[in-house]
């Protein structure tokens, strides 16, 4: 007697494989028969009707910044509404472990990385805190290149001594025996961006004997995006890691169109020298981050703290302004604040920059930083930067796979989020498969499921097969639609039937129900 059979759909199996119909059956939280003749009558406790629509196995978000959010929103509404039932957070550089002891440097991580609580110090310490509490997804973790910076150096703008590379070293081996999945690193943040090429050769180095990745959020990913993939590819090289590309994009529009094509170029001739280089995306046209980025990288020169006091003397702040407006010729009015702190600032969210300095009637610079200052840095921007014929250049590649960059969040959070938390993976097939036409199904869905699982060595998740955990997502392709917008991110996507985690119905037409079955993944567990 199976727990449940699901019939009369289009298995889509995440190999690329073209799709067929047939019937699942799961038995304790595995998929345990997949066939196409008539299923048994009486043979399961349930039976559910596909109504033809297709089944999938649950989508795996291989690029979150979950780590931060999930402790207050273990549901995770944002992920599992829009069909995620696996994701991997602590990306670029900035993961929540692990946690230096020194009171100092822990309180520099909650001011730059997440406001929690920090209990833990390391990355296996997160992740019992995290199955304590109990997930909707399943969770699994990057460990940060710039946390590890941080916790053996602070916000030091300055090359590691031998010593402090020593240290690094031992807090990325254990944060990979904890089961941390891959290093990452994000090159236009602090501290991470004071690393050397140097530095980040030594610690992926570190990686090799864990079968573990690179993944980097690139130095550059404007007008200097080439020099900065070329630092990538040497890093892996050097070191013999895979490489995998944080959110390939182009976002300066003096270089739309043209940087794209030879990035991309760079990557294929690596692959065919050998080299395991793939490419994570989100298909969305502005990118979001922290309205703090905007200042210089300079300025972050002993944390939050040093970075506030900058802004608070004139001479100082007077240099920061110049170097920002010099940098932002044309891009204040492409810049919109996602979410302010402060109840006082909440009629900023959803203007642009430039809205906000007329109001104001100040300088562009001064009305971003003077945001900055307010909150604190408690402050989130979207940036509108890339063109809709770079993301489908980049999309249509076979070594590009979907990462959504987004939180675990409910449908009631803070602010207004980029709508890539809510939306990422239904606009995917809505948008550039069933419209554009940019591939088939099957290669979408495969884009969403075996690729990721490979690269991140899950052995029972991504595929549907006899064997596999029960991570399935029903959906209409006829109807299936990312209705989160910019202007409205906080909603449940359209024309997803059913989502289960590891057999647990988790969502019933864009409802949650309310279950906790994900699992916390350790690599190599």
């Amino acid at each position: 007697m199976y727990d449940l059979i699901i019939k009369n759909v289009r298995i889509i199996d995440g190999t690329s494989a073209p799709w067929y119909r047939g019937w699942v059956a799961v038995q304790d939280g595995t998929i345990v028969r997949v066939d196409t003749a008539a299923p048994p009558t009486q043979a399961a406790r349930e039976f559910v009707d596909g109504n033809d629509c297709c089944l999938a196995p649950g989508f795996i978000d291989i690029h979150s910044h979950s780590d931060t959010t999930l402790p207050e929103y273990p549901l995770a509404e944002s992920r599992i509404l829009q069909g995620i039932t696996t994701e991997i957070g602590g990306d670029c550089g900035l993961s929540v472990a692990p946690v230096s002891p020194d009171p100092a440097k822990k309180k520099q991580l909650r001011d730059y990385v997440g406001d929690l609580d920090y209990t833990w110090e390391s990355v296996g310490g997160y992740l019992d805190f995290l199955a304590s509490r109990g997930t909707s997804v399943n969770f699994g973790t990057a460990v940060g290149h710039g946390t590890i910076r941080l916790a053996v150096m602070g916000f030091e703008a300055r090359k590691a001594v031998p010593a402090e590379l020593d240290a690094m070293g031992r807090l990325l081996r254990e944060s990979l025996r904890d089961g941390a999945f891959c290093l990452s690193s994000g090159l236009i943040y602090p501290p991470g961006c004071y690393a050397d090429t140097e530095e980040l050769t030594a610690l992926c180095r570190e990686l090799l004997p864990y079968g573990a990745f690179y993944e980097t959020h690139m130095r550059d990913e404007g007008e200097g995006v080439v020099e900065a993939l070329q630092e990538a590819l040497t890093v892996s090289r050097q070191s013999g890691a895979p490489l995998q590309v944080a959110h390939h994009k182009v976002i300066r529009k003096s270089v739309w169109q043209v940087h794209c094509k030879t990035t991309i170029a760079l990557i294929d001739q690596a692959r065919r020298q050998g080299m395991d280089v793939k490419v994570d995306q989100y298909p969305y046209s502005a990118s979001a981050t922290t309205l703090d980025s905007n200042a210089p990288l300079w300025a972050f020169e002993g944390g939050v703290d040093g970075l506030l006091a900058r802004l608070q003397d004139p001479e100082t702040r007077a240099r920061i302004n110049a170097e920002a407006n010099a940098s932002h010729v044309g891009r204040w009015g492409d810049i919109f604040v996602s979410h302010a702190a402060t109840e006082k600032n909440q009629w900023t969210v959803g203007k642009s920059i430039l809205e906000i300095a007329r109001c104001r009637g100040v300088d562009p610079a001064d009305a971003c930083f003077d945001l900055v200052l307010e909150e604190r840095c408690r402050v989130g921007e979207i940036n509108y930067g890339m063109c809709e014929e770079d993301i489908a250049y980049i999309m249509r590649q076979p070594y590009t796979m979907i990462g959504s960059d987004g939180n675990a969040a409910s449908l009631d959070y803070p602010g207004q989020p980029h709508p890539r938390w809510y939306g990422t993976f239904p606009r995917v097939i809505a948008r550039y498969c069933r419209e554009k036409g940019l591939f088939p199904l099957e290669t979408a869905i495969f884009k969403m499921t075996g690729l990721p699982a490979s690269r991140l060595g899950l052995p029972d998740r991504g595929l549907i097969k006899p064997g596999f955990r029960a991570d399935l997502v029903l959906f209409d392709y006829d109807t299936i639609e990312d209705t989160p917008t910019y202007q409205s991110p906080k909603q449940p996507c359209r024309g997803i039937r059913r989502v289960y985690v590891n057999g647990v119905l988790t969502a019933l037409d864009g409802v949650h129900t309310g279950a906790k079955s994900g699992q916390i993944l350790r690599k190599g567990q």
